[in-house]
C-alpha cells in the first residue's frame, strides 16, 4: 500500500493537479476547494490513493476526486449527514458514503455545500462510542 504524501506537499501537489486540469475541472476543484477551507479553515489538505486530493479535519471530511466528466466530492460519512439542500447525488445506496458530482456548467450551492462541510466536521469531532466490554469471568 502506498502511503499519502507528507502534509506539507499536499498542497503543492492539489495545486499542480488543478494546474494541470487546465478545463473546467481544475476550475470547479479549484472553487470548491476555497469552499471547504471557508467552511473550515482547519481542514487539512492531504495527497492520497495515487493522486485523490483528501481534505480532513478529526478523520477525512471529503476528497475531491475529477473525472472525464465530473468533480466528485465523496464525503467519508456521508451517510451519516443530513442533506436538506439535497446535495447528495451519488453513491447514495451505500451504508457509509455520500457523494455530489459536478458536471460542466452546474452551480454550486455555496452556502447548503458550507453546511454540510461543517457537519461533517462537526461528526467527526463527536466521542467514539466505546466498546462494550464482555465479561471474562468463568462460571463455575
Amino acid at each position: 500500500m502506498k502511503r499519502s504524501v507528507p502534509l506539507e506537499h499536499a498542497s503543492a501537489f492539489i495545486d499542480a493537479k488543478i494546474n494541470e486540469l487546465g478545463d473546467w475541472r481544475g476550475k470547479m476543484l479549484a472553487k470548491v476547494r476555497r469552499i471547504i477551507h471557508a467552511a473550515s479553515p482547519e481542514i487539512v489538505e492531504e495527497w492520497k490513493w495515487n493522486g485523490t486530493p483528501v481534505f480532513s479535519h478529526g478523520g477525512i471530511v471529503c476528497t475531491g476526486e475529477t473525472y472525464k466528466n465530473v468533480v466528485k466530492m465523496t464525503f467519508a460519512k456521508g451517510a451519516a449527514l443530513e442533506d436538506p439542500s439535497g446535495l447528495f447525488n451519488s453513491s447514495l445506496d451505500g451504508n457509509v458514503r455520500r457523494a455530489i458530482d459536478i458536471r460542466e456548467g452546474d452551480k454550486v450551492d455555496e452556502a447548503a455545500l458550507k453546511d454540510l462541510i461543517r457537519a461533517a466536521v462537526a461528526l467527526n469531532q463527536k466521542p467514539k462510542p466505546k466498546p462494550r466490554r464482555t465479561s471474562s469471568k468463568r462460571a463455575g
